[in-house]
């Protein structure tokens, strides 16, 4: 025996230990009972986004009554809005309830794939990246029946390309890869990049550090954020009153949805009223600095970028040490950052790169090969990511993603894509893993390229008519050319639905199970896969409605027991 076989094969391999990851686990393990599973993850424990992002100010943006999953519903988070912390403690109770840290290898990435044609399976490098598990050999190969990707869309930070700034001799820090044991304090930072992670860091710091210069290029629509803490009693209610939860997080689906047609259709009464916001809030918040109210004012309709949603954004900037700049910059150098038109270079200590993520590149550069030996460079020419239903790609067999081209919202919680797309996977192993038990053969599956090509140009379509493709504005789910790579156009309710439905004659299939998986497909076409339904059916008008007739039929059953009572002693 050369190696383990539980350590080197597995069953479903899985790229990633944050939301997407930790969901696709879970839904094997508690609705199919699978537990040959391996989990990669690059980091040194659960949590994704939340582990990796923990700079000054960082938290969520969406309700916390709604950013749970469905399985492990959170009632009792501290406020509306939480923050990271919170967030990873959640994350990481869950792996825990669900002992996903018994599958987890940690510290560790993934180099390549390449999927053997005569094995029908996936071999996989993996690199331990340090601890004391290197110290017994720097890689290894899994080899699996299935590999699932949860890399996601922004676990890459975006590097910042500008001359000079290989010479700056101060402090480098992206926002993703913040260096918590750097003190800040009474420091001449900058930092480069306005969007929702700016919005968060700049309040922030801006209040301890000696100087602040905030670089813009394009102004954010600014509207204000809700946030405030929940009181205990309000806490207690929702986690102990199930009825009361489910009304909760249901008004705040509802709530979210609405959401849509302001950042999809810029002739909407809701982005009217997304104006409304941004002006209100530029108006009360900066009225004594006319200068600065030119600035921020955003020139392109309202969610072609991401919406910022934050209340003290604005009044940071207008802070005396605050300067927010909207020249080019033309270079950095040793000790500082060059603006084109301004003769001095700023002289900084520290620069922070709020510059994004490489969102583009969905496999996080991984090496991958399919059927045939085919590239992904080959099935992705030009580096333009398609996918069905944004889960599954052309030409690599047995394999899935999580939160993949053309799934993102930029109105609701990403937790209500991820469990759709989870779900319709795992339903789509089992049903493979089946037909493969019934002819005790194997059989490999993937999607039709007409198919899904088909699939990516009617999402074009409908994208280009939203506010995503306004071209008075860049974002990081439109590439230069103008296509739409990262958003789905519709609600996330649309896209539940979407994954609804497994039609099987979409895929090709080879394998000694083949004909069987032919013959199914000809006799049963599709694959029901029930979503998640948490949006509100009854207005609050229907539940008191129904809930004060079904008091008063209580009093009446009560009346009418107290009359037969009697007569049946």
């Amino acid at each position: 025996m050369t190696s383990t076989p539980r350590f080197t094969d597995t069953k479903i391999l899985i790229i990633g230990g944050g939301i997407s990851g930790m969901a696709m686990a879970i839904e094997l393990i508690t609705r199919y009972k699978i537990k040959n599973i391996v989990i990669i993850e690059k980091s040194g424990g659960f949590g994704g986004t939340w582990r990796d992002n923990i700079y000054p100010g960082a938290a969520c943006d969406v309700f916390s009554s709604l950013y749970s999953y469905s399985f492990a519903q959170k009632f009792d988070f501290s406020r509306t809005l939480p923050g990271q912390e919170e967030l990873l403690e959640y994350l990481t109770d869950v792996a825990q309830e669900y002992k996903l840290y018994q599958i987890a290898r940690f510290n560790s990435s993934v180099r390549g794939l390449e999927w053997n044609d005569d094995e029908m399976r996936w071999h996989t490098t993996v690199i331990i990246d340090g601890g004391k598990d290197a110290e017994y050999g720097n890689s290894y190969e899994i080899v699996s029946d299935f590999v699932i990707s949860a890399i996601g869309q922004t676990c890459k930070p975006k590097g910042f390309d500008i001359p000079g700034l290989s010479d700056f001799k101060g402090k480098v820090m992206h926002s993703a890869r913040w260096d918590r044991g750097f003190n800040i304090a009474n420091k001449r930072v900058a930092i480069i990049g306005t969007g929702s992670t700016s919005a968060q860091i700049v309040p922030e710091i801006a209040k301890v550090v000696a100087h602040l210069t905030v670089c813009q290029r394009t102004p954010g629509f600014v509207i204000p954020r809700h946030d405030h803490e929940l009181p205990q009693w309000q806490r207690f209610l929702r986690s102990y009153i199930p009825p009361l939860r489910r009304r909760v997080r249901a008004e705040a689906m509802n709530f979210r949805e609405l959401f849509h047609q302001a950042v999809t259709n810029a002739d909407s009464p809701y982005a009217d009223l997304m104006r409304q916001m941004n002006s209100g809030l530029i108006e009360k918040q900066l009225s004594h600095r006319p200068d600065l109210q030119e600035k921020v004012k955003p020139r392109y309709k309202p969610g072609c970028k991401r919406t910022v949603i934050t209340n003290d954004y604005y009044p940071a900037l207008a802070q005396e040490n605050v300067d927010l700049e909207t020249a080019h910059i033309e270079r950095i150098t040793k000790d500082g950052i060059k603006l084109e038109g301004i003769d001095e270079a700023k002289e900084i200590d520290v620069l922070i790169l709020a510059t994004g993520f490489d969102t583009f590149n969905f496999l996080g550069g991984l090496q991958i090969s399919g059927l045939n030996g085919q590239k992904l460079e080959e099935i992705w020419p030009g580096g333009v990511a398609k996918a069905l239903k944004g889960i599954m790609i052309p030409s690599l067999p047995n394999f899935g993603m999580l939160y993949g081209p053309n799934t993102n919202l930029s109105h609701n919680s990403l937790i209500l894509v991820i469990e759709a797309q989870a779900r319709c996977l795992s339903a789509m192993i089992d049903r493979i893993y089946a037909l493969r038990q019934a002819e005790n053969g194997t059989l490999a599956v993937w999607p039709r390229k007409e198919v899904t090509e088909m699939h990516w140009e009617k999402l074009q379509e409908r994208l280009q008519k939203t506010s995503f493709s306004d071209p008075a504005c860049t974002s990081w789910w439109k590439r230069p050319d103008g296509t739409i790579v990262n958003n789905y156009p519709g609600t996330a309710i649309d896209y539940q639905r979407l994954l609804e439905t497994v039609k099987w004659q979409d895929f090709d299939a080879i394998g000694t199970a083949a004909d069987r998986f032919t013959a199914e497909v000809n006799k049963h076409s599709t694959q029901n896969v029930p979503r998640v339904v948490e949006e509100a059916w009854l207005s609050r008008g229907s539940i008191v409605a129904v809930a004060l007739g079904t008091l008063a039929a209580g009093v009446t059953l009560h009346r009418v027991w107290r009359q037969i009572a009697p007569l049946r002693m």
